[in-house]
């Protein structure tokens, strides 16, 4: 898809895989989304926007999940890939309880996509709350042996406590971990491993077209915004925790040393794994590092192959 590239991925080693993401909720989303369309290993069926609704007061009752896909237009647009992938809405709330789910645009796509007639396993990386994956779950069960999902979320383990992606719905959460479905989650400790300078994407990232430009611009304006937040962000480094996600696919497949596999938890209302009380004794994988600098410059290097300077 990309012609400047002087290497193929054989056909065979594409994975299917449906971005989903709160790509309005901060700055780093939209670094990850950028990535993964450039990333010819991942053949991306369709893109889902997520709410993000306890935001502070940021976003009206409802509104996040627009926000989400507006800007998700918005990064398709800036790569001159408008129209190319199914964009999708997700729920615009979060579960009440664990037996309702959020019917949306979003929950039925990943149904759709888990149920087509197609060898390949099917990826779905969640780059915030997880509603739309349990809603799918509840709606239609069959998915789990069908579906492998990356989630950007949770508190270190074993204790578990205050994450942004997990408080956004405990509820799904606990489907999610209830159910059988193979899950991969980079706990917070992990994705914050992704470390970057401003000045750092000032000059890897901004100088390559509109996409790089408005990346950067975005993030340094997010960081004037969030100026009377004490703890978070630091002023003048960024997480791009998000690439959690393509870094796991990415990873060579016989590094088993940089995650666990453990026993599913249940999550308490205060954010805190209770372990031993899940009635489906599954393991899920649990990363506990990423090869952090090889995924971020291959983000950079793929800025700088697919968006040259004069495009800027």
């Amino acid at each position: 898809m990309w012609p400047d590239y002087r290497f193929q991925v054989p056909e065979q080693k594409r994975l299917r895989y449906i971005i989903h993401t709160d790509c309005k909720n901060e700055a780093d989303d939209q670094f990850t989304v950028a990535h993964i369309l450039m990333t010819d290993k991942l053949a991306v069926e369709g893109i889902i926007a997520g709410h993000f609704e306890l935001n502070y007061g940021r976003y009206p009752e409802g509104e996040s999940v627009k926000a989400s896909y507006e800007e998700i237009e918005k990064i398709t647009r800036l790569m001159h890939l408008e129209g190319q992938y199914p964009v999708l809405m997700g729920a615009d709330s979060p579960m009440q309880d664990e037996h309702t789910p959020v019917d949306s645009e979003g929950a039925r796509f990943i149904i759709e996509q888990a149920l087509k007639d197609d060898p390949r396993p099917l990826y779905i990386g969640f780059q915030g709350a997880i509603t739309d994956l349990a809603s799918a779950i509840l709606m239609e069960p069959k998915i789990c042996d069908r579906i492998i999902a990356i989630w950007i979320g949770g508190g270190d383990y074993p204790d578990g406590g205050q994450e942004f992606n997990l408080l956004q719905d405990i509820h799904a959460a606990n489907v999610v971990f209830r159910s059988g479905i193979q899950l991969w989650q980079v706990p917070i400790s992990t994705y914050k491993q992704f470390s970057v300078s401003l000045a750092e994407l000032q000059i890897k990232v901004a100088p390559y077209g509109q996409i790089g430009r408005y990346l950067f611009e975005q993030m340094a304006e997010f960081n004037l915004k969030t100026a009377d937040q004490s703890h978070w962000p630091h002023g003048e480094i960024w997480g791009l925790g998000d690439e959690g996600t393509i870094a796991a696919l990415m990873s060579e497949t016989e590094k088993t040393n940089n995650y666990e596999m453990i026993d599913a938890p249940v999550v308490a209302p205060d954010l805190h794994y209770i372990h031993g009380v899940n009635p489906n004794k599954r393991k899920i994988r649990v990363y506990k590092s990423l090869d952090t600098r090889s995924d971020l410059e291959d983000l950079f290097a793929k800025l700088k192959i697919n968006f040259p300077e004069q495009d800027s």
